[in-house]
């Protein structure tokens, strides 16, 4: 008589528990790694989450304007002051290194808080001071030239304290 042999499968187990709650049968160890990986990718979620979610709430604040604990702990730089008149000042012709000249007119941008109409005499001091005895090349070429625009408008800031924001070049030729 030949025998009947039957083969029962085993329901599937639950995430994170095993059947009946006893220890697997012997043979069959079960790797930890599957849950190890599974908790660590949830903690790296949330932390990314939390990361995202303070980034986009400080950068919230800061582009709609709101003060925050940590915008008000670091203050920033002065804010840009209002503009005012612009007062123009008249062409000067300067002497250039190897008998060149070059004739510069300038207007300064007065801020808003600036009172009465500058004496413009320091301004032409100063760009003289700046200007004179460099080569026709070196004040020809653009990049020299809004280098030296922006030195003189610092130095004009730090001269009429704070009244002076910018400067224009109204008249620029070399010969």
């Amino acid at each position: 008589m030949p025998v009947e042999q039957r083969v029962v499968a085993t329901p599937p187990t639950k995430i994170g528990g095993k059947i009946g709650g006893g220890a697997a049968p012997a043979g069959t160890a079960e790797p930890d790694a599957p849950k190890r990986s599974r908790k660590r990718l949830v903690i790296l979620v949330v932390a990314a989450l939390v990361v995202v979610g303070g980034g986009g709430y400080v950068a919230k604040d800061r582009f709609l304007g709101h003060a925050t604990a940590t915008s008000s702990a670091h203050p920033s730089a002065t804010p840009t002051p209002k503009p005012g008149a612009v007062v123009q000042v008249d062409p000067v012709s300067l002497n250039l290194a190897g008998g060149h000249y070059l004739r510069l007119g300038l207007a300064l941008q007065l801020t808003a808080k600036a009172k009465e109409e500058p004496d413009t005499s320091r301004a032409l001091d100063a760009a003289i001071a700046l200007f004179s005895g460099r080569s026709v090349a070196e004040v020809s070429t653009p990049a020299t030239r809004e280098k030296l625009k922006a030195q003189l408008a610092d130095e004009l800031a730090t001269t009429y304290d704070g009244e002076v924001m910018g400067v224009y070049l109204t008249t620029y030729v070399t010969q």
